[in-house]
């Protein structure tokens, strides 16, 4: 009988799918992950940790499944929270439940269930693995989008590596949210109506300002408005010599000065605003919201302009650093020079949109058709053949 560690979360998901694991037939162990208990930094003011390995003690014990709570907060505290004071400090915006898969529950989270004799390492999440068999024998591995596309969550795992995927089983992958809540129900689970989780895996709620605030500390510094018809870039478009020039022309991010806009309030750290927030910024008067256009750490200046149409939000071009880019199909890497027709996603939840990417000498362009909104620095970009997930990486 193989054996499986499923990540316990407390959560109507990965109960639900400890449960499928069982009727297959596996022998089922399952952990909890306890990511935190640094009393300097408060997380939150609740304590979901205490109720959520609660609720996942009394799911396995319905389940007749062995229960053990593990102890991941100092690998966490290292690989993700101080990691992210780091990249906030330098104005990028990181994506911690990337991270986390990457990082704690398929690496350290993993090593702990081989441990035990696993065969495999189980999660609740919304996707699917596929096999494909090669002509010499060995397997490649696919990432696939979850059945339910509300709740897909194949982004969130855009960082697996191959040897990872070849020991981890998604059971809800072919279910849809609602299905899942009905098994649930049906087999009386205390989890069956719990409301989804939000914040940070496996903590719980995080207010991230507060946060941010117990690390970086508050600085006053401007808000400048930039009217919707400057140009930050200050140069004709030029006749382009190759693809590349072209290509590196739209991915070029905008530089904003003082001098471009009008000051309009102040804020307490450049540091703690991301490009395309609203919420925050605490400027009335305008005829449409202000969003976050671009935030200056050095200078401490935070740019932004009048509501979701304006040009600074837009770019179509983003690039990724060689040390970034990773595939989850390696099989279909690209070489330099070689280009690829995609679809891509740049945060979770966004409809994939069609996209080019050029391997090029240092990196690799993503070419999107349409303008996309935000690109933001720090988090990740994953590109998609149908409904394949084949590679990623950092925005730089």
């Amino acid at each position: 009988m193989k054996k499986v560690v499923i990540g316990l979360s407390g959560g109507v998901d990965s109960s639900v799918a400890a449960y499928l694991l069982k009727e297959q037939g596996y022998d089922v162990i399952g952990l909890f992950m306890k990511n935190w208990h640094d009393d300097s930094v408060t997380i939150s003011e609740e304590c979901p940790w205490l109720e959520d390995s609660n609720d996942a003690l009394i799911v396995a014990e319905k389940l007749g499944i062995p229960f053990q709570t593990v102890d991941l907060s100092t690998e966490y505290k290292e690989r993700i929270v101080d990691y992210m004071f780091k990249e906030y400090e330098m104005g990028r915006t990181p994506n911690p439940d990337v991270l986390c898969n990457r990082e704690i529950k398929f690496d350290v989270f993993m090593k702990i269930a081989m441990q035990l004799g696993a065969d495999y390492v189980a999660t609740g999440h919304y996707c699917r693995k596929g096999t494909l068999h090669n002509a010499d024998g060995t397997e490649t591995y696919q990432l696939l989008a979850g059945k339910d596309g509300n709740k897909d969550q194949s982004y969130f795992l855009c960082q697996l590596s191959q040897e990872q995927l070849s020991k981890t089983l998604f059971p809800i992958g072919e279910l849809t949210k609602p299905q899942v809540r009905e098994i649930a129900a049906k087999m009386n689970l205390i989890t069956a109506d719990k409301k989804d989780s939000q914040g940070l895996c496996f903590i719980g709620k995080v207010r991230l300002p507060e946060f941010l605030q117990q690390q970086l500390k508050p600085k006053t510094g401007k808000i400048v408005e930039v009217p919707a018809g400057f140009d930050a870039y200050e140069r004709a478009t030029p006749n382009f010599n190759d693809k590349n020039s072209e290509l590196e022309f739209y991915a070029e991010k905008p530089v904003y000065h003082l001098t471009d806009g009008k000051v309009v309030g102040e804020h307490q750290g450049a540091h703690y605003f991301t490009k395309g927030q609203r919420k925050g910024l605490h400027v009335g008067g305008t005829k449409e919201p202000l969003f976050v256009i671009d935030t200056d750490v050095n200078e401490n200046i935070i740019y932004t302009g009048q509501g979701k149409a304006h040009p600074g939000l837009y770019r179509r071009t983003l690039f990724v650093k060689e040390e970034e880019i990773h595939w989850v199909r390696t099989d279909l890497a690209l070489n330099i020079d070689e280009k690829l027709e995609v679809k891509a996603r740049i945060r979770y939840r966004q409809e994939l949109q069609e996209a080019t990417i050029y391997k090029v000498k240092g990196g690799m362009y993503v070419d999107f058709k349409e303008m996309q909104s935000a690109i933001t620095e720090g988090q990740f970009v994953a590109w998609y053949l149908a409904d394949d997930l084949i590679g990623s990486g950092v925005i730089s």
